[in-house]
């Protein structure tokens, strides 16, 4: 039976639980409020080495910046990490359906280089400050984790708050530890709507 998980509260991925975790499914879903118009809610994944860093920032643009592109974040213009271990599903910009996941995000555990310790799962809503969106319009958001053969193992639910005005959330983390991997809940909201914003934290200067 799958764990449903408070904000802060864990569970360990351990292999001797039974559960197929040579590939770990991370699944992302929200619904809007019928009042509400069209949300585009973007999921991300930072893949963190053992500081805790972002150490590749992908390639350089025209402007001599770094793209992302190709980089430890896996994002809507770059659904596969280099590894390719790490892969989203794509941009949906409509929300959860018929009980369906809105993006899915997967990891090959068992494979995932040894460079990357931590894998932190972000949610931003495009361009919410301009269009007047937030979390307040979101009637429902949540998080789960399943295992190769697609069964739940721990979800973690975000119920709906009008007051709510904040345009991100790191929503979890998937940590490796000496015992295997290891499943956070973190449900911290931030203003900004630019995951680049939450990046800042995570870069190594």
């Amino acid at each position: 039976m799958a764990i449903n998980l408070q904000k802060g509260q864990g569970v360990s991925l351990r292999k001797e639980s039974g559960y197929d975790l040579s590939r770990l499914t991370i699944g992302l879903g929200w619904d809007i409020a019928p009042s509400s118009p069209a949300y585009d809610l973007d999921a991300v994944a930072f893949l963190l080495d053992a500081n805790g860093k972002v150490r590749n920032l992908g390639k350089t643009g025209a402007n001599g910046r770094p793209t992302l592109e190709g980089g430890d974040v896996v994002f809507y213009n770059s659904l596969i990490h280099p590894s390719g271990k790490v892969r989203l599903s794509g941009d949906n910009q409509s929300g959860s359906s018929a009980g369906d996941d809105a993006e899915q995000i997967e990891v090959d555990l068992d494979t995932l280089p040894d460079s990357y310790q931590q894998i932190l799962f972000v949610v931003a809503i495009y361009k919410g400050h301009e269009r007047g969106q937030s979390f307040a319009g979101v009637r429902r958001a949540y998080i789960r984790a399943l295992d190769g053969k697609g069964q739940e193992i721990c979800r973690y639910d975000i119920g709906s708050d009008p007051t709510n005005r904040a345009c991100a959330m790191t929503f979890a983390t998937v940590k490796r530890g000496a015992n295997g991997w290891h499943f956070n809940a973190i449900g911290d909201f931030h203003d900004t709507d630019r995951f680049i914003d939450l990046l800042k934290h995570y870069l190594p200067y």
